[in-house]
């Protein structure tokens, strides 16, 4: 029912005003009342058969013209089965979120709104997750590194799969440890490198200095800036935080703040620091605001004509009701 109220339209809705003196005429036709009988004993009733049979045809006759006004008026409205069909067009803004799975984002030195400890890897991803599920017209993608960087969701509009694939990111699902960020760099860069966009943007998010890979961080920037990249720089920990003795011998905060500023710079981007959930949802949100996404929608309406059935029904109950009207006179008075 839901779908009829949706989809019927009438693009000639006037005539079905006509239905007014319709009713009208239906309400007096009904307050004249009903016609008074006397049944009387006689064997006369025998030959009032015929008659009866004749004005049965003219009762059924008559309606049956009369309903054929119905469709008739609906034809004449012009009811179409309309559907709309959405066509977007993507923003042409790339954007490619590179997240730090390296042991050390297990650390809990975040909150939850209710006190509790959140381990950077789950504020990063919560965060990360409203970041893409906001931006519906950007093509996104997903690498994800510690020692070495992997492609976990190629650039794409279908975001409900890339959250799917952020679902499953995990510690530890890279065999190879360490930090390799001029590695995901260089990797973000490709995918981003290979597409026709107006502006192509890498979100590196990390907790730690780069100590792996074979290229430096400065040296995977200053590639990214020759094409045209964009590198957002998120240092996600706490001042107190600290890789445990179970990751490292001689525990520290690992944070390269320099080197993230400088990465920022040189592709003409922003660094951030956040400390705490309410400082990287913010940092996203001013992200968010910097790179402004613009998509075109177009909106195509399709009308499949429906008012030949409805003149199909009213041509058949008047042809009906013309031919018992015709074979079946009514009696004469």
């Amino acid at each position: 029912m839901s779908d009829l109220f949706e989809h019927l339209r009438f693009v000639k809705p006037a005539w079905l005003l006509l239905f007014v003196p319709c009713i009208l005429l239906l309400i007096l036709r009904r307050g004249r009342g009903a016609e008074a009988a006397v049944a009387f004993s006689s064997l006369s009733v025998l030959v009032s058969l015929g008659a009866k049979v004749r004005r049965t045809a003219f009762s059924v006759g008559l309606p049956l013209m009369l309903l054929s006004l119905i469709p008739a008026i609906l034809a004449m409205a012009r009811p179409v089965w309309r559907t709309e069909l959405q066509a977007k067009t993507a923003s042409g803004i790339d954007i490619v979120v590179a997240l730090d799975v390296s042991l050390s984002m297990s650390i809990d030195d975040f909150r939850t709104p209710e006190g509790r400890p959140l381990r950077r890897m789950d504020a990063a991803k919560a965060v990360v997750h409203d970041f893409i599920a906001g931006r519906p017209d950007d093509r996104i993608g997903l690498v994800v590194y510690s020692g070495q960087p992997y492609v976990s969701g190629p650039i794409t509009l279908d975001h409900d799969w890339l959250l799917g694939k952020l679902e499953e990111v995990e510690l530890e699902m890279l065999s190879e440890q360490g930090t390799a960020i001029g590695s995901a760099i260089a990797a973000s860069a490709d995918k981003l490198n290979s597409r026709d966009a107006k502006s192509k943007i890498i979100v590196l998010i990390t907790d730690g200095a780069s100590n792996s890979g074979k290229l430096s961080p400065i040296e995977a920037a200053e590639l990214s800036k020759k094409l045209g990249i964009k590198i957002y720089t998120v240092a996600i920990g706490t001042k107190d935080g600290r890789v445990s003795r179970g990751i490292q011998k001689f525990p520290r905060q690992e944070f390269d703040l320099p080197t993230l500023k400088k990465i920022a710079e040189l592709t003409g981007a922003e660094h951030y620091w956040a400390q705490n959930v309410a400082q990287l949802q913010g940092t996203f949100k001013t992200i968010d605001r910097l790179e402004k996404s613009t998509a075109k929608s177009l909106t195509t309406t399709e009308d499949r004509e429906l008012f030949m059935w409805f003149a199909g029904a009213a041509a058949a109950f008047a042809l009906f009701g013309a031919v018992l009207l015709a074979l079946n006179p009514p009696p004469a008075p």
